[in-house]
Parts: C-alpha cells; sequence; structure tokens
C-alpha cells in the first residue's frame, strides 16, 4: 500500500529525526503565519537548503501556512506565498480563505492541503474545497472510523488523517479559549493550552477536567490503510527530536508490514512506543465515543512518566552546583543528562530542564528508607512541585544532518512586494432584498425565541440543532412567535460526516417550508444550498473572515454578507469591510462566546456546570446531546459602542444569548441598555479594543480581560439561579 508517513519537523534535530527514520514527508513552518509559532521553525536559508536535499532524497515537504492574518498582515502574506511559489514545496497547509484567494489568483502552482483548522469532517467540506483547488484535506480529528470511510466514499480527495500525538478538546480551529485569556488566538498558533489547566468547581474538588490523552493509532494503521487515507500524520512540532524520531519509526515498522506479517510489524511497533513518554493514549472517537475514556481529571496536562513531587530542597542558585531537589520511588529515578518536566502545584508554570545534577541519597524517603535522588531543579520551583522524565540521555541518537553545512547559496528572501489591490465591489442584493438594518437576537433553544418577542428586534436568529429540529420540522409544536421570514437559522460550525445526510434531508424541506435565511459557519455548509437560488446565506464567524482577501473569497462562494469573527478588533474589521460595504456586514455585540465546543457530551463525565481557573475566573460547562460547550461568566458585550459603530457605516448587530438559559428580565435589560447605548455591567471587551497578541510588537501582554471596564452590580446574567443583571454604569478605560 502507497501511504505516505509524515512527520512533524519543528526543529532542524526533528527534522534529522524524522528523515532518519524512514518519513517519506515532513511539515514545517517558517517563522510567521504558521500554527506552532513556538516552535523553533525555521530560517530562509535553512529551508532553501532542506528542501533541495530533500527533494534530491525523493522526500516531500509541505509548509505550514495554517494561520488567519489581518488585514494589515496582507503585504507579508503575499511576499510569503510568493517566496514560497518560486522555491516549490510539495504543497502549503492552509487555513484562512484569504490565503486561497491570494493563491488562486496570483500564485496557481502553490498545491493546496487543507488544515485541521479549517474543520473538514465531510466529504462536502472536502468536495467544496476540491473545485477550490485543493489536492488534500487534514481531516478533522473528532472522526470515527465510519465516518472516514463515509467520506473516503463520497470524495475523491486525498485524505490526511492525524493519528499519532497530542489532542485538543474542542473541536478542530473552533477553540476560542486561549484568545479569550489574553488575545493569544489558537488560531493565530498562540495557543496557551487552556485544556491542559486545571480547574476546581468547588471548594474541594479540582481537576484537569478537559485535558485529553495523546492520540495513537497505530492498531488501528490497517483499518484506516484499508479504508483509503492517503497519508498517516504524527502530531509534534512542539516535541523533541528523540520523540519524534520514536513514532516515526514505529509507524514506518507498521506501514511496512501492510503487506505481509501486520501481527509482527504491529508488535514491534507497539514495543517501540513504549519510549514515546506521553500522556496516557487514547483512541479518541476513532473507537472510544465516550468522553470517559480519553478524558482523565486526575492527569495533568503534561507529558512524560510521573516522578512523583519534590520532597526537599538546597542550595542555592548562587552555588556551584545551583538548586537541588530530593525525589524518590522508581524505577526510573533521572540521571545526569536525562530531561525532565517541572510542574507548579498550582499550575502556575511549566518548564522543561536537561538534568546538570543527580546524586544518590538513601533512606531519604518518607518512611526513612526509600531510595532517593537529588536532581537540579529550575528557578522557581520548590517542595510539593511535581516531576515528570520526558526523555533519558540513552535514547539521544545523532542522526545524518539534513540541512547542508553550507547554505551560502541559498540566499533566497521574501521580498517587499505590495499584495494587489482589492475591493469587494458593490453590495449584494439577492431577489432584489437586503438585510434589514437594525438588532438581531439569536437564541440556541426554540423556547428562547417565546423570551425575545417580549421585546422583538428586527429579525430572530436560532441555532439549528437538534432541538430546533425537531420543533420546526416536527407536528406536535406549537407555533413560534417568528414567522419563517422572521427568522435567520443558524448552522452548527462543526459539521460531521454523520450529520450530513440529515442536513441533507432537511435542509430542503426547511425551504419548502418557507425559511430562506441560513447563517453556514463550515465549508461544508455551502454544498447543502446548491441549486437554491431562494435562499440567502450569511457567512458566519467561525468561517474567519479576518481579512478582505477572505471576505472576497467567502462572497464569491455565494454568501451576500458576512458575521464579524468574534475575536476581532474595531480597527481590523473597519479595515477590512470597505466603507461602501459596511452597512451589510454584521457586528456581534453581545455574546458568550463558546470557548470549548466539544464534540462529546460531558454529562455523561461530569456532573457540575460552573467551574473556575486557578485565578478564579468563572467558566460554565453546557452539556446536551448534541455536544457540550464552555462558556465564559462574563458576557462579552459592546453594546455602548453601537452609536460608534453606527457613524462608521456599520448597521446590523447581534445579540447572541446562545448557551445559558436566556430569562426575560435579563433580555429586557440588555434590550434596554441597547436602547441607551449603555455599557454592561460585569462583561468583558474580548479582543475587540486591544485585539491579537503578537509577538512582533514588543512582546506585551493586553490587559486581563476583567481590567477593562469597572462596574457596578451582581454578576452576569444567568451566572446563577435568579442572577440578576445589575446596574448599568458608566465605562471607565484604565
Amino acid at each position: 500500500m502507497n501511504i505516505e508517513l509524515l512527520a512533524p519537523a519543528g526543529s532542524p534535530e526533528s527534522l534529522d529525526a524524522a528523515i532518519g527514520e524512514g518519513a517519506d514527508a515532513v511539515y514545517l513552518g517558517l517563522k510567521n503565519f504558521n500554527a506552532r509559532i513556538r516552535s523553533a521553525n525555521f530560517a530562509y536559508s535553512q529551508f532553501e537548503g532542506l528542501l533541495r536535499r530533500l527533494h534530491r532524497m525523493n522526500r516531500k515537504v509541505y509548509v505550514t501556512v495554517n494561520t488567519v492574518f489581518e488585514q494589515r498582515e496582507a503585504d507579508r502574506v503575499y511576499q510569503l506565498l510568493k517566496y514560497l511559489a518560486n522555491l516549490g514545496p510539495d504543497g502549503i497547509i492552509v487555513q484562512d480563505f484569504g490565503v486561497i484567494k491570494m493563491v488562486r489568483d496570483n500564485f496557481p502552482a502553490l498545491k493546496l492541503h487543507a488544515s485541521t483548522q479549517m474543520n473538514i469532517a465531510s466529504a462536502r467540506g472536502a468536495n467544496i474545497l476540491s473545485k477550490h483547488g485543493f489536492s488534500r484535506v487534514v481531516l478533522a480529528r473528532e472522526l470515527a472510523l465510519e465516518e472516514i470511510r463515509d467520506i473516503r466514499d463520497n470524495t475523491n480527495m486525498a485524505l490526511e488523517v492525524f493519528v499519532h500525538g497530542a489532542l485538543c478538546v474542542s473541536a478542530s480551529g473552533l477553540c476560542l479559549f486561549s484568545s479569550y485569556l489574553g488575545g493569544k488566538s489558537a488560531n493565530r498558533g498562540m495557543c496557551t493550552q487552556a485544556c491542559r489547566r486545571l480547574y476546581r468547581h468547588d471548594d474541594r474538588e479540582s481537576g484537569y477536567y478537559f485535558s485529553p490523552g495523546d492520540l495513537q493509532l497505530l492498531e488501528q494503521a490497517p483499518a484506516l490503510a484499508d479504508a483509503g487515507v492517503a497519508s498517516f500524520k504524527i502530531e509534534g512540532r512542539m516535541k523533541s527530536a528523540e520523540y519524534v524520531g520514536t513514532v516515526v519509526s514505529a509507524y514506518r515498522r507498521v506501514i511496512d508490514g501492510l503487506e505481509g506479517d501486520r501481527e509482527r510489524s504491529l508488535a514491534e511497533g507497539l514495543r517501540i512506543l513504549r519510549n514515546d513518554f506521553a500522556r496516557t493514549k487514547t483512541t479518541f472517537y476513532f473507537a472510544e465515543k465516550a468522553p470517559g475514556a480519553w478524558l482523565n481529571p486526575q492527569q495533568d496536562g503534561g507529558t512524560g512518566i510521573p516522578l512523583g513531587t519534590i520532597l526537599r530542597v538546597r542550595g542555592s542558585e548562587g552555588e556551584m552546583r545551583g538548586r537541588q531537589g530530593l525525589i524518590t520511588g522508581g524505577p526510573p529515578l533521572p540521571g545526569l543528562g536525562d530531561s525532565v518536566r517541572f510542574h507548579r502545584r498550582d499550575d502556575s508554570d511549566r518548564q522543561s530542564h536537561k538534568l546538570s545534577f543527580a546524586e544518590d541519597e538513601a533512606g531519604s524517603g518518607p518512611e526513612g528508607g526509600a531510595r532517593g535522588r537529588w536532581i537540579s531543579i529550575p528557578q522557581g520551583f520548590d517542595a510539593g512541585d511535581s516531576v515528570y522524565l520526558i526523555q533519558t540521555r540513552a535514547m539521544s541518537r545523532r542522526y545524518t544532518p539534513v540541512i547542508p553545512n553550507n547554505l551560502d547559496t541559498c540566499r533566497r528572501l521574501p521580498g517587499h512586494d505590495k499584495a494587489p489591490e482589492l475591493s469587494l465591489g458593490a453590495v449584494k442584493k439577492k431577489n432584489g432584498k437586503t438585510f434589514p438594518e437594525g438588532i438581531y437576537a439569536m437564541v440556541s433553544r426554540p423556547e428562547d425565541l417565546f423570551v425575545v418577542q417580549s421585546v422583538r428586534p428586527i429579525r430572530a436568529m436560532a441555532e439549528y440543532n437538534r432541538k430546533t429540529a425537531a420543533w420546526l420540522l416536527g407536528e406536535d409544536k406549537p407555533p413560534l412567535p417568528f414567522r419563517c421570514g422572521e427568522l435567520i437559522l443558524v448552522l452548527d460550525p462543526y459539521f460531521p460526516q454523520a450529520l450530513d445526510s440529515i442536513l441533507t434531508e432537511e435542509i430542503p424541506r426547511l425551504v419548502e417550508k418557507g425559511y430562506r435565511e441560513f447563517v453556514v459557519n463550515n465549508p461544508g455548509h455551502f454544498a447543502l444550498f446548491r441549486d437554491m437560488p431562494v435562499v440567502r446565506l450569511i457567512a458566519g464567524p467561525y468561517l474567519y473572515a479576518f481579512n478582505r482577501w477572505s471576505a472576497a473569497f467567502i462572497s464569491d462562494m455565494g454568501t451576500d454578507t458576512i458575521i464579524s469573527p468574534l475575536e476581532n478588533n474595531r480597527q481590523n474589521w473597519e479595515r477590512t469591510i470597505e466603507q461602501n460595504r459596511r452597512s451589510q456586514g454584521f457586528i456581534t455585540v453581545f455574546a458568550y462566546p463558546a470557548l470549548f465546543r466539544i464534540r462529546a457530551d460531558l454529562g455523561r463525565v461530569y456532573d457540575f456546570g460552573n467551574f473556575q481557573d486557578s485565578r478564579d475566573e468563572q467558566f460554565r460547562l453546557i452539556s446536551e446531546r448534541d455536544g457540550s460547550r464552555v462558556y465564559p461568566e462574563k458576557p462579552f458585550a459592546i453594546i455602548d459602542k453601537i452609536p460608534f459603530l453606527q457613524e462608521a457605516g456599520f448597521r446590523r448587530f447581534i445579540l447572541d444569548f446562545s448557551g445559558p438559559v436566556l430569562k426575560k428580565k435579563d433580555y429586557k435589560d440588555i434590550m434596554n441598555a441597547v436602547k441607551n447605548a449603555a455599557p454592561l455591567p460585569n462583561a468583558f471587551r474580548f479582543n475587540w479594543k486591544d485585539g491579537f497578541y503578537t509577538q512582533e510588537e514588543g512582546k506585551k501582554q493586553p490587559l486581563p480581560k476583567n481590567q477593562g471596564v469597572m462596574f457596578q452590580g451582581s454578576s452576569c446574567p444567568q451566572s446563577s439561579p435568579g442572577a440578576k443583571v445589575g446596574t448599568l454604569s458608566k465605562t471607565v478605560f484604565r
């Protein structure tokens, strides 16, 4: 079987290990616009050198350009794409529709691969991208084997599947948690791994509630091969060279054995993987759909073999041997040159460290007789902190370097070209209509529409989930307080193959009933409305129109207008949408952003709703049959900015009440705040004011989210039974 083994290359050492152990291809990032900004990545001369060398070895190189870019970054993205087009990698892995449009309009020789961040989980999504020039799709990781088989049967697109490595609890590309915590967007390569943090839901219980195990599909490799998967992808651009080499070696054995003794090659691969020093293993949704099988709140977010906690500390930074900590237990106990990871007991810091000191001490255990060892510890760690073994010195191997020593002839660099001017053109009118100006109210439950009618918005919006479908298409439900023409249906951004046949049957029925306006949030959604000229489509926030190029591409896909991404900021949205198009653009001015969107029903594992982190930030877990979401207790609100946005030319505003159950008094209070352009108490601005955190701009941190607004009153609506909105107060910016 001709299956590609694709390995991560986050550093030159990892590149050497991947190729040395038999990878057919590697994927890597340059210094910008890739989803692993914090990995070492490659200088331009190194990239040119390794590309030449690997092509001579008949190995392939894929470059990650898989983050969304802001409008002000269009020139730099254009320069990078032109540079890549001149050098000729075997493909670029992309997320942003703007990158797609730039490539298609200016660099058609570049081969496009859809990043897992694009959240393609259906054959419809793959086929839509195929029509726009893609040759491969990296499928979302939240899929079962049956779904992968079904996708293969319904598309000609080459399929790439993650088979090993770290997982995200949130659906691929849909996590907003890191961005919420300080503008470090996962969609910008700055994820701070909120899923690996310690949380508590009362004063007694705490856990790593959202930290999944590591994916391992080695034993399922034959089934994936038989299902027609073209490429087995290993996650790990942040991992060590030893890890990469170990995992590549294991999967190489299994792939090579597919045509022969599968059982023997699998046994060899499993033996090799005993030394990958990763988290506990899971097959995730592939075979373990129950979340209890891949979530372990007692296991912290780190990797490695647990060695216990530091018992005592001696020495100081100024001494020759430095500070040392005593650990007991084993085997194994780490030795000189081994690498360990330290975790602060309050989960405030984690740090990897190569041991510069290791010395045995007998009789140092809790009972006085256990064997112990003093090891060097980095500054900031102390007694009670946890220690994990992540790599032994004996594991280190030397591989033949891929990058040539002499890079004098590798001198190409991105130029200083300006991206071509791009205009979105005149406002579209479909069937002679435009969306009316005013306030739009969105809910996630049909029952909440009866609350919304108490102060009627210009239009109501409802999430189209299984409960909404049963209400709209059932025969035994009372009529809703909004006619078909007054209700816009919002499709969920996670569109798995298992839902395809259901929506394929339901969407035409809805259109026949008179529902003609829909919000699409996934590339696969567009195919559901083919040959339906009466339908008007709004591009939802999860299509991530962060720049004019992506907005133009999405418009060409058949949308009539666009909702600003929830992570967006004012300056970027104004740069993206030209003055003559702003009257049709939508801005969400109130929402409880879904920080995690999880396919599984976590109510089968956890019996709590409210929880908090180590900084006492409050969150809420809402679990239903359709899946689970995590929301902040404080809503995002820029209601008081509506007059300024109107002056800038925007005319359509969304109040998003999806998430917590909507109460009539809370709704009326918020609508009253809209009427008076008053700031909401106990709300936050998300990234609207400060924008994204960027490494290029002085390493500065935005203000914590709870420092942007001073307020009076109680906690946010629905934060607890009977909670009040509180007294509105004047916004004061620090």
